[in-house]
C-alpha cells in the first residue's frame, strides 16, 4: 500500500528488495511519545500551531491562531481580545484547520510525512515507527537505513525551522532533510514523501474550491533573468485530478506541456476557497524548488464525498559518495490567500506566488468569470474602502453608483427605445390584428407584411431588445464581483456593513458580506437537497419585494394583448419576482446588496 512505501497501482515506484535494507531508530535515541509543536495559538507569537506526528515525521495538524470557522467565533474572538477577557475566546475546536492526517486505507497520513527513500533502486520505508525525536527540540527527526546485518547506511535527520522567528513573515516555515552516508559505498538516493494534497472540502462552500497549482519557470533562453516565475496553463481543478487518477495518469509534474517548455518548477501548492498549503523554493540563490522532481497523485478510492486525492513528492535522484551529505530543502507556505501577504512579503512576492490567488468559478461558470475584471473589481472596492468609505457595505454601494454612471447613457437610450417600441405597438395592434386574420394560413406571407408594416411605421423590431441592454451589460459584473466575493480573503470575516448588528448581542447578520447575510440564524442547518438553508436571509426577500414593485409600478406601456399574451407576461413577472431571490437567496449577501441597490437606483432613474 502507498503508505507502507510498497507499489501502488499507477505509481512507477520499484517494490523494495526482499531483506536487504530496512529502517530503524538510531542507536542510543528512542520512539517519541508525542511528536511536539511548534508555533503557538496566540496570534502575537506566531499565525498558527503546527501538531507534529511521529509517522514519517509528518504534520499531523496546522492550526491557525486567528482563523475561525465561523464568522460568530470571529466576531466572539475580537470581542474578547478587545476586552482582554479569554473567557470570551471561543473553544480551540472552532479555531480553522488548514491541514490534518487524513485517511488512506488502513494509515492515517500527516502532512509532508516522509513515504520512503529510495537507494540504489530499492525502496525504503521510512513511514512508520523507524523515527526518533528529541522533546527538547520541537521539529527535530531522526532514522537510520541498515543493511541486512544491520550495519548503518544512510542516517536521515529532518529539522522544521523558522515558524514565528521572522517578524517579517511570521508564516515561513522551513523543512531541511539532511541524508548522510554511513558506509564505504556511494548511493544513488531518491526521497518520497507526501506533499500537501486535499483539504477538508468546506461544507459553507457552494461549488468546489480547491485547486492544484505549479508556479515555473521558463528555461533560460526564454527568460535569461530566471526571475519571471508565472503559473499560466498549470493550475488543475479538483474534478479534473480525479479524472487524472481514474484513467492512471497520475503524474501531475513534469507534464507534457511543461516538458515540452523545459519549465523549471519554483512552487506546487493546493488551494481552497482562502488558503493554501504551497511547498516552495528557499534557496537563496535560486528560486528552483530543487527538491522536488515529480509530483504524483493518487486517491483513497472512496466515492464522493469521502474521496480524498494525496500528493507525493519525489526528489531528484542524488548519488551520495562515502562519508558525505546531501541536503533537500524546501519552504512551506501555510497561510491565507491575501494579496498584502502572497503579493507583498518575501519571498512569496519574488516567487510569484500571487498566481495561487485566482478568483475565477469552477466548471462550467469560468468562462464567464472575467477574472481581469474580478481583480480590478477587488482593487476597486479596495480602495474605496481604504480611502473614501471605510466599510465594505458601502464601497459595493459606491462601486453601484460608479457602474450606473458609466451605463447611464445606455440605460437612457434603451428605456427610450423600449417606451417608443410599446406605444408604437400599442398604436399599430389593430393593423397587425388585420394582417393575422387576412393572412393566417400563409405565416410566411403574413411575416413580409408585417416588415413592412414595421418599416413604414419606423418600428424596429429589435426595440424591445434595446431595453435589455443595460442588464446584458451588467452580467459580467456580477460574475465577476461574485467571484470577488467569494474567493477574495480580505473579505473573509472582515466585511461587516457598518458593524451596527454586530452591537446587538453579537448579531452575524451582515457579518460577513462574503457569505449570506443570516438575518435569523438556525440552531441547525435544514436540507433541502438542492442546498441546506441555515438562516432566514433578508437582503434576497427585499429584491424580491423590490423586483414586484418594478414590475408592478415601472413596466413601460404594453400593447392591447390577449387575454392568454396577459396570462403569459403575468406568469413572467411572477417567475422573475420569485425565481431570482430564491436562486441568490445562498450567494454572498455583498453581491445581493449590490443588485438590490442597482435595482433601486434603476428604478428611480427609470422613473426620471
Amino acid at each position: 500500500n502507498a503508505a507502507a512505501g510498497n507499489t501502488v497501482s499507477g505509481d512507477t515506484a520499484t517494490p523494495p528488495a526482499a531483506g536487504t535494507l530496512t529502517a530503524r531508530i538510531p542507536a542510543g535515541l528512542a520512539a517519541p511519545a508525542t511528536a511536539g509543536t511548534l508555533g503557538s495559538l496566540d496570534p502575537a507569537k506566531a499565525p498558527y500551531l503546527v501538531e507534529f506526528a511521529p509517522t514519517g515525521a509528518g504534520i499531523s495538524r496546522i492550526v491557525f491562531a486567528d482563523f475561525w470557522k465561523t464568522v460568530d467565533a470571529s466576531i466572539a474572538a475580537k470581542r474578547s481580545r478587545a476586552a482582554n477577557d479569554p473567557a470570551l475566546m471561543p473553544a480551540d475546536g472552532e479555531r480553522y484547520v488548514l491541514t490534518e492526517s487524513r485517511r488512506l486505507q488502513q494509515f492515517d497520513v500527516p502532512a509532508l510525512a516522509v513515504r520512503a527513500v529510495e537507494v540504489d533502486g530499492a525502496i525504503v520505508s521510512l513511514f512508520s515507527g523507524v523515527w526518533a525525536t528529541d522533546p527538547s527540540r520541537p521539529g527535530v527527526f531522526q532514522t537510520e537505513v541498515v543493511d541486512a546485518a544491520g550495519a548503518p547506511v544512510l542516517r536521515l535527520t529532518r529539522v522544521y525551522t523558522g515558524l514565528g522567528v521572522d517578524p517579517a513573515n511570521p508564516y515561513l516555515l522551513g523543512v531541511v532533510d539532511t541524508i548522510e552516508n554511513l558506509d564505504g559505498k556511494p548511493h544513488a538516493v531518491r526521497l518520497v514523501q507526501y506533499g500537501p494534497g486535499d483539504s477538508a472540502r468546506d461544507p459553507n462552500t457552494l461549488t468546489e474550491a480547491r485547486r492544484y497549482h505549479f508556479g515555473y519557470l521558463y528555461p533560460p533562453e526564454r527568460d535569461p533573468s530566471q526571475s519571471f516565475v508565472t503559473a499560466n496553463g498549470q493550475m488543475y481543478e479538483r474534478g479534473d485530478v480525479l479524472k487524472r487518477i481514474a484513467a492512471n495518469d497520475l503524474t501531475l509534474w513534469p507534464n507534457p506541456a511543461s516538458t515540452e517548455g523545459r519549465f523549471g518548477l519554483v512552487w506546487y501548492g493546493i488551494t481552497d476557497r482562502y488558503f493554501s498549503f504551497t511547498v516552495h523554493s528557499n534557496a537563496a540563490d535560486s528560486k528552483l524548488l530543487s527538491s522536488v522532481a515529480e509530483v504524483r497523485v493518487i486517491s483513497n478510492g472512496e466515492p464522493s464525498p469521502g474521496d480524498v486525492v494525496f500528493a507525493t513528492l519525489w526528489s531528484p535522484s542524488v548519488t551520495i559518495e562515502p562519508a558525505s551529505r546531501t541536503s533537500l530543502s524546501m519552504g512551506v507556505y501555510a497561510g491565507p490567500l491575501d494579496p498584502k501577504v502572497l503579493e507583498g512579503m518575501q519571498p512569496y512576492e519574488g516567487l510569484g506566488m500571487g498566481d495561487l490567488i485566482v478568483y475565477l468559478m469552477a466548471g462550467c461558470c469560468s468562462w464567464c468569470t472575467f477574472s481581469w475584471l474580478a481583480d480590478f473589481l477587488l482593487w476597486f472596492l479596495t480602495f474605496i474602502h481604504d480611502y473614501l468609505v471605510f466599510d465594505w457595505g458601502l464601497a459595493i454601494i459606491a462601486l453601484v453608483v460608479v457602474v450606473r454612471l458609466i451605463l447611464h447613457p445606455v440605460q437612457k437610450k434603451s428605456q427610450i427605445s423600449m417606451q417608443r417600441f410599446s406605444r408604437a405597438m400599442t398604436a399599430m395592434k389593430p393593423e397587425l390584428d388585420a394582417l393575422q386574420k387576412k393572412f393566417k394560413d400563409d405565416p410566411s406571407r403574413m411575416q413580409q407584411e408585417q416588415m413592412r408594416l414595421f418599416r413604414e411605421k419606423g418600428v424596429s423590431p429589435a426595440g424591445c431588445v434595446g431595453g435589455l441592454l443595460p442588464t446584458f451589460a451588467q452580467m459580467p459584473i456580477w460574475m465577476a464581483l461574485y467571484a470577488v466575493l467569494y474567493f477574495a480573503f480580505p473579505l473573509r470575516h472582515q466585511a461587516p456593513f457598518f458593524g451596527l448588528f454586530q452591537g446587538f448581542g453579537d448579531w452575524s447578520f451582515l457579518a460577513d458580506l462574503s457569505a449570506q447575510d443570516n438575518f435569523i440564524k438556525f440552531a441547525a442547518p435544514v436540507n433541502l437537497y438542492v442546498f441546506s438553508l441555515s438562516s432566514i436571509n433578508l437582503l434576497p426577500i427585499l429584491m424580491g419585494i423590490v423586483f414586484w414593485f418594478q414590475q408592478q409600478y415601472m413596466a413601460p406601456p404594453t400593447p392591447n394583448m390577449s387575454e392568454e399574451q396577459v396570462a403569459q407576461q403575468k406568469m413572467m413577472k411572477w417567475m422573475m419576482v420569485l425565481m431570482f431571490p430564491i436562486m441568490m437567496y445562498v450567494v454572498p449577501s455583498g453581491l445581493t446588496l449590490y443588485i438590490l441597490t442597482s435595482t433601486c437606483i434603476g428604478i428611480v432613474e427609470g422613473r426620471i
